[in-house]
């Protein structure tokens, strides 16, 4: 006999909490043993090319308060523009990073090489950038944004080009704040709410 299936509601839906920690870098998270390094500890190794950067910032909710649980991914270029895999890729540089908000004042720091411009198939060019994927408590689906650099010529970008409310192009861009230093912070909500892409 087949069960009804009238009377079943929807599961909840769960947010990416609080063991993404736990799954995605152990190690961050006080679990010790599971692996060497924790998958995606740096985006480049010793000899990469270019500029060694430090992006720091926070994520902040709705209210204001900075997200401590916050957990996000990079992927980025090559100080040539080129991503791994592409002809002539620096080996040195994967592109791709793991890493955490601090538990306590819940700002992360991202230490990178700065990307290149990089060249579309139809041969318009990218502004340098990293794309950006963030979890954290009550972000049920993870969010993805980029930054972009407040000293680099933005103004070409496709992509920056298609936001028709051009101040909200400012939630995108790290501004320095030293020689290579930046700060970018992350607004979920709000009137200064960073702009997310739908991919």
């Amino acid at each position: 006999m087949t069960q009804p299936l009238d009377m079943l509601t929807e599961t909840p839906s769960q947010t990416a909490g609080p063991y993404v920690h736990i799954g995605c870098i152990p190690s961050f998270a006080g679990v010790q043993g599971i692996y060497p390094e924790d998958l995606g500890l740096s985006p480049f190794r010793d000899g990469a090319k270019g500029t060694v950067i430090t992006i720091t910032g926070s994520v902040f909710d709705g209210t204001g308060w900075a997200m401590r649980d916050a957990m996000m991914e990079s992927w980025q270029a090559d100080a040539a523009g080129r991503f791994p895999g592409q002809a002539d890729a620096d080996p040195a540089v994967s592109g791709f990073c793991r890493f955490a908000a601090d538990k306590d004042s819940g700002e992360f720091t991202l230490r990178t090489i700065k990307p290149g411009p990089v060249t579309n198939r139809d041969g318009s060019v990218m502004a340098p950038h990293i794309s950006l994927w963030i979890v954290a408590r009550g972000i049920n689906i993870g969010l993805n944004t980029r930054i972009y650099f407040g000293d680099e010529d933005n103004s070409h970008d496709p992509l920056l080009a298609r936001i028709e409310q051009r101040p909200r192009v400012d939630t995108l861009i790290a501004r320095p704040t030293d020689a290579g230093s930046y700060r970018f912070d992350v607004h979920i909500q709000g009137p200064n709410e960073t702009v997310f892409l739908d991919l």
